[in-house]
């Protein structure tokens, strides 16, 4: 069984802030690193940190070669990441602030060059029972979306970040859905507060679809037709949540794709993310399988 994590590969700029800045303000930073980052790329680095045979198809501007050897290092395929000459790389500008919290302001890039004719190029390469993975980073999503499920493949959606045209989509072709309370919130049109309350609710929305609800430190909830989990967070002094999410789904899939029951992939998934707000940055701040275990 292999996974194909068709999202985004970013440059992160990272800055450190001791609040974000507000409307009319100008404030100076305490510091900047650069990261690889973008969901895709972190999702798919989770992937393959945690055991899964994992490919990456995306778009890169010619100055964003260094994230396919990043991938590579991680022991991710690259062989369906496309370098354009003609788009520059999509990259973030990430206030991080001295507690740890972070907002993020997005170039899509490259990221939205993906054309379905790139997109029935690689899913060529996959079948049947092979495991999709997908964020809202790039361009043809729900064409991406569909055309897995058609393949039947098991298609595994983060909703991230969540706008209207996402809203619109059939999200609930999704064999599983992992979301925070923000895209919950946005998808549900209420507050969220209640963790299990909003996966039951956000199943009784999509009833073929898994549900995965992650409230950082409240911790994770999962529904389905035949059971509800809760999966306490760890508790760890956070530096960067960059890629908590991400760590979290790379981790929770790989785990599903074990065979592991949820409420153990849930667990992996939580010390992984856990581990990986410890540490500055997105992609580095990702842990290896063996640290995972071990915590």
């Amino acid at each position: 069984m292999k996974v194909l994590c068709f999202g985004s590969l970013n440059i992160d700029y990272t800055y450190k802030v001791d609040h974000f800045v507000a409307k009319g303000e100008t404030l100076s930073s305490a510091d900047l690193k650069v990261f690889s980052g973008g969901k895709g790329l972190n999702q798919s680095a989770a992937l393959s940190k945690a055991g899964a045979e994992t490919y990456h198809a995306g778009a890169i501007g010619e100055e964003g070669r260094f994230l396919i050897d990043e991938l590579s290092a991680a022991g991710v395929d690259t062989s369906f990441v496309d370098v354009k000459k003609e788009v520059r790389i999509g990259h973030a500008i990430i206030q991080n602030s001295v507690d740890g919290d972070n907002c993020i302001l997005l170039f899509g890039g490259a990221n939205r060059s993906i054309t379905k004719e790139q997109a029935d190029k690689v899913f060529l390469n996959f079948e049947k029972g092979d495991v999709l993975v997908l964020q809202n980073e790039i361009s043809e999503l729900e064409y991406i979306l569909s055309t897995g499920k058609e393949k039947g493949m098991t298609v595994v959606l983060n909703p991230s970040p969540i706008d209207e045209t996402l809203l619109k989509m059939e999200l609930g072709k999704a064999d599983i859905l992992i979301l925070n309370e923000i895209e919950a919130e946005k998808i549900l049109g209420k507050e969220v507060t209640d963790g299990e309350k909003a996966a039951a609710e956000l199943f009784e929305k999509y009833p073929k679809t898994d549900i995965v609800l992650t409230m950082g430190k409240k911790g994770s909830f999962y529904k389905n037709a035949e059971k509800a989990v809760f999966q306490k967070a760890f508790s760890v002094d956070a530096v960067d949540t960059t890629a908590a999410g991400d760590t979290y789904t790379g981790y929770f899939v790989a785990g599903i794709m074990e065979g592991m029951p949820p409420e153990k992939a849930m667990e992996l998934a939580a010390k992984a993310s856990a581990i990986a707000v410890t540490r500055p940055g997105a992609s580095p701040s990702i842990p290896d399988r063996a640290e995972v275990e071990a915590f």
